[in-house]
């Protein structure tokens, strides 16, 4: 039996083409929803954006019937803008505040208490990315769920970028000798390309190493960049061997990399693209971005030029070049980028529009990037370039996202079939004991 979905704002201004969704069934978006995304649409961010496409999409819509009635939609399903069952009688004396999201439970209401008078009445559902509206449908007795269609992943099975199998130590000693192994004496297992591999003995010796996947010749081969340093920067567990790796490697144009705070993305992100670029010249310039997004209440306008309104946003990237250059005296790391040339500190807002060649480009905290966001930034990206993206999927400060629908997730998942990717999650925190167990127990 088909059912009812009434959406909230949020699901509408988290992904536009939501209403496509829910297959065979009616969806219904009260007249409250359409003032609120009206409210919106001057936005000039990603909700605004959002806001407007969903506009667009409901005008087109109009073009094939009268939106109150059902108007039929591709996937087999109808849209109807709900006019009436307003009525707040129902919840008058539980919730006395005719807030946006109480009349939006009125409605739901009213039309579930409806169909419930019919022989053939149907389940009515609200959907909502509010977790308080879902409590409070429960509260009243009405059916609630999240909105999960935009998700990459479900639950925390986000891709790795390795795996450890366990094979004869005759395998382990010819990998030590040649260098490779063909896959299909490791395992029958389907492997990623470029996905890293920890070989340990089946017998339970001590006896590992570490390979990684040649899509082309169907190998696991010995890591390039084994036992290097970057800058005076040197692995400190096998994640980091395998982060440093995909940073040097040429062939590979988009490397991901995840990780709790203090894993050591940032550091080495930083000195794989120093070292290409100011020691072998490989890339022009190195661009160095993250978005604006505050953490908690944000301060609000800041007096300046560009790049001191930028200088507190961007200071978690000078922290690292202050490490890496050595710097010891106030202003010293300025003298030094102004001296280079080739460092480029960005903001992501003024990315649109731009060619980006020849260039190593470090997104960080990319988990507070949308989907589209994120498209916007892979698809500036030139020839000859090579991009990092890197956050950590638990720490999002975006209204909107979740660790399960941000668009470095997205990217993980979407580029892991790919052979010119590259992706690595860092477990272990180096930055100190304390940060390590502040990230592990908070």
């Amino acid at each position: 039996m088909s059912k009812i979905y009434v959406l909230d704002t949020n699901v509408l201004l988290q992904d536009p083409y939501s209403i496509f969704s829910f297959e065979e069934n009616e969806v219904v978006i009260p007249a409250v929803v359409l003032e609120e995304v009206d409210s919106k649409k001057r936005y000039m961010d990603e909700i605004g954006r959002n806001a407007r496409q969903v506009s667009r999409l409901i005008d087109n819509l109009r073009q094939t019937g009268k939106l109150h009635e059902k108007i039929p939609l591709e996937n087999g399903g109808v849209l109807r803008i709900e006019l009436n069952h307003r009525s707040f009688h129902q919840l008058q004396e539980i919730f006395v505040e005719k807030t946006n999201d109480n009349r939006i439970l009125a409605v739901a209401k009213n039309l579930s208490l409806e169909e419930e008078t019919k022989e053939d009445g149907r389940k009515v559902v609200l959907v909502s990315k509010d977790a308080l509206v879902r409590v409070k449908a429960d509260a009243i007795g009405l059916h609630s769920e999240d909105f999960l269609s935009d998700r990459v992943i479900e639950n925390d099975h986000i891709y790795t970028g390795n795996l450890e199998v366990y094979i004869n130590v005759d395998l382990l000693n010819r990998f030590y000798e040649k260098g490779e192994l063909p896959l299909s004496e490791i395992s029958n297992h389907p492997f990623y390309p470029n996905q890293f591999l920890i070989m340990k003995d089946a017998l339970g010796s001590s006896a590992s190493a570490i390979g990684m996947v040649d899509p082309r010749e169907k190998k696991v081969k010995k890591l390039i960049f084994d036992h290097d340093h970057i800058w005076g920067i040197r692995p400190r567990n096998v994640q980091q061997t395998m982060a440093m790796e995909l940073l040097l490697r040429k062939d590979l144009p988009l490397v991901t990399l995840i990780g709790k705070a203090g894993t050591g993305k940032t550091l080495l992100a930083l000195a794989a693209g120093l070292m290409q670029t100011e020691d072998f010249r490989e890339y022009k310039k190195l661009l160095v971005a993250r978005p604006i997004v505050p953490v908690g209440k944000d301060i609000g306008y800041l007096p300046g030029e560009k790049e001191e309104k930028l200088r507190p946003w961007m200071q978690p990237i000078y922290d690292n070049l202050e490490y890496l250059f050595n710097v010891k005296k106030p202003g010293e790391l300025d003298a030094i980028l102004a001296g280079m040339g080739s460092i480029e500190v960005e903001a992501l807002t003024y990315i649109r529009g731009r060619s980006i060649p020849e260039q190593f480009i470090i997104i960080d905290e990319a988990q507070n990037l949308t989907k589209h966001e994120i498209k916007t930034i892979l698809t500036r990206v030139g020839e000859k370039s090579k991009i990092v993206l890197m956050g950590d999927p638990e720490q999002i400060d975006h209204p909107y996202l979740d660790a399960y629908n941000n668009g470095l997730t997205y990217v993980v998942e979407k580029f892991k079939d790919q052979s010119i990717a590259g992706h690595v999650k860092l477990f272990k925190g180096e930055r100190s004991g304390l940060a390590q167990l502040a990230a592990d127990i908070l």
